[in-house]
């Protein structure tokens, strides 16, 4: 069982990382590709490129900037650490024993718009580069046509080395999107997480984001590998819902208001 999910915009690069060991992404040779187109646009044009504040804009600009090879342990993070958002906090890394670490390291991969395809432990340096970014390289016009045979390849291989079939597909339809499903070769399961609200349940997107991280470390913290015990998930008060669910698509619901 391979567990994709996407990267975060919140990083946290302050705290010192909990462990010392680190693993070098697969995919500098195109990050260094197109760090090397960023590097040269300005302030303003990154926030028009991205969407963003002028402040965001200076921010990514300095990151790109000050972006350099080799990475070390002084001058990047741990990945999985670095990243800061609603997914990382359900998952809580920090937290997780060596020995689920290392398990995470094969069986859990992120997705990214600057590095393609992130193990837990890899070390990456600060960034802000969305998939679904319309950065033209050469004759790709955005970066899922850059990334898309990449990483299809790369999740493939990963699958084959876990030992698998299955694709547990925590990420969003923004970063999921970069997986060719043509060319994938595993059969895909997307569990989705839904709140009740006003007597309905349904996805609320802060909620569903932290619940994705909570799975990923139900996953490492029992060693599940067939899709039928994600079922017995009930981190947070999530509980699987039989009536919602479909083949490849189980649903869990909360009750609490």
């Amino acid at each position: 069982m391979l567990i994709v999910v996407s990267p975060a915009k919140s990083l946290d690069f302050e705290t010192p990382a909990t462990v010392t060991s680190y693993s070098i992404p697969d995919l500098l040779e195109q990050s260094e590709k197109l760090i090397g187109k960023l590097k040269k646009m300005s302030p303003g044009q990154l926030s028009r490129l991205m969407n963003i504040s002028k402040d965001l804009g200076e921010l990514n600009y300095q990151r790109y900037q000050n972006w350099n090879l080799p990475f070390n342990t002084e001058n990047a993070k741990q990945a999985v650490l670095a990243f800061n958002g609603d997914v990382y906090q359900g998952l809580s890394a920090a937290t997780l024993a060596e020995e689920k670490l290392e398990l995470a390291q094969k069986r859990m991969r992120i997705l990214s718009g600057l590095y393609g395809v992130l193990k837990p432990l890899d070390l990456i340096q600060a960034y802000r580069l969305e998939m679904g970014t319309k950065l033209k390289y050469y004759k790709s016009n955005d970066l899922y046509s850059f990334w898309n045979p990449i990483i299809t390849k790369k999740i493939n291989e990963a699958l084959a080395e876990s030992g698998t079939d299955f694709l547990i597909n925590l990420a969003s339809n923004e970063y999921f999107k970069s997986i060719d499903k043509k060319k994938f070769k595993g059969e895909i399961i997307t569990p989705e997480f839904k709140d009740l609200k006003n007597g309905q349940y349904k996805m609320i997107s802060f909620f569903a984001k932290k619940a994705r991280g909570f799975m990923t470390r139900f996953i490492l913290d029992n060693d599940i590998t067939e899709p039928e015990n994600l079922q017995v998930f009930d981190y947070e008060g999530y509980l699987f819902n039989p009536d919602l669910s479909k083949p490849g698509n189980p649903v869990f619901t909360r009750d609490k208001e």
